[in-house]
């Protein structure tokens, strides 16, 4: 009885500080190293959230895992709305991902609880621009003459760059060697110095590279042809059953009182009509496909049950 007294005192007292809130800095943590998708939406979000909630939200950056390590962090938070999540799509995946290995899991879903979706963009698949493959074909041609002698880096296993290029090895019936990173930003400097052959990923963290006449894009794993690169075919287009999107999305721990939900889910929506948050995202031709909290959380439901199959798909990696 005393526990529950004090766990009700505890439930009061957060709620209470829930109608001033924020009262000071919110951190919002980006599970993965700067210069990918998600640390290039969430710099300008959080500057414009900021500016909304009236105090400082600063963006910390704490990879490792394929991003488990910080939305682990997270979901393991006090949920008083402090400590928020800029996560990407491998936030479905890797609970997935623990049970296919047989680990204790690092978070559940059921921890964490979604805010507001910023962005969904399909990954590219890119290789360097003095690179031997000016086409998928050429690409996937060279990987059935030497399987697994073609180094594909990834921001970490199961994550967002990994999936997708296992699920092109699966419908091309090829094998590829996956050299996995910390996240997005180490792999295309990787891919950019030679350590690796090719990636997926989304198109913010390479765009600027692409247009320097550094990188070529073979294919997207998009429904439709991606504005910025109205050049480039879907692998859908080429005969692959390869679909696969980087999305963004704001979360919070499970427990995190009803007001201070609503005054994040209304500082989100300022931002994505924000001309800085617009302008940043422009620059590195990402679209904004935000969605409110009940419309991300049937789009993240449906997303994460398309994934925990390809998950079991791939099955146990090593």
């Amino acid at each position: 009885m005393r526990a529950l007294f004090a766990a009700l005192l505890a439930t009061l007292a957060l709620g209470a500080g829930a109608q001033d809130y924020p009262t000071h800095t919110v951190t919002m943590i980006v599970p993965f190293p700067p210069g990918g998708v998600a640390d290039i939406t969430a710099r300008p979000v959080a500057e414009a959230m900021g500016r909304f909630l009236r105090e400082t939200v600063v963006v910390e950056n704490k990879s490792g895992a394929g991003g488990g390590i910080g939305m682990q962090y997270v979901a393991r938070s006090k949920p008083d709305g402090y400590t928020v999540l800029l996560a990407l799509s491998s936030i479905s995946i890797i609970p997935e991902a623990d049970k296919v290995l047989g680990r204790d899991p690092m978070f559940q879903l059921s921890q964490l609880v979604p805010i507001a979706r910023f962005t969904a963009d399909p990954t590219v698949l890119a290789v360097r621009a003095d690179s031997p493959w000016k086409s998928v074909a050429d690409l996937l041609e060279a990987a059935k003459k030497s399987p697994g002698a073609i180094p594909y880096g990834s921001s970490g296993n199961y994550g967002t760059m990994h999936v997708p290029m296992e699920m092109l090895s699966g419908a091309a019936s090829v094998k590829m060697l996956h050299v996995p990173f910390t996240g997005a930003g180490p792999a295309v400097v990787a891919l950019l110095g030679g350590q690796v052959d090719a990636l997926s990923t989304g198109p913010s963290t390479v765009m600027g590279h692409i247009k320097a006449g550094k990188i070529r894009v073979l294919a997207t794993w998009g429904e439709s042809r991606h504005p910025a690169l109205p050049d480039v075919p879907t692998l859908k287009e080429l005969g692959y059953d390869a679909q696969f999107s980087q999305w963004t999305g704001l979360f919070v721990p499970a427990g995190t009182p009803e007001p201070v939900i609503a005054k994040l889910r209304e500082a989100a929506k300022f931002a994505v009509e924000d001309a800085n948050f617009r302008n940043a995202l422009a620059k590195v031709e990402t679209p904004v496909q935000y969605l409110d909290q009940p419309q991300f959380r049937a789009f993240w439901d449906n997303d994460a049950a398309k994934l925990a199959t390809v998950v079991k798909r791939i099955g146990k990696v090593e």
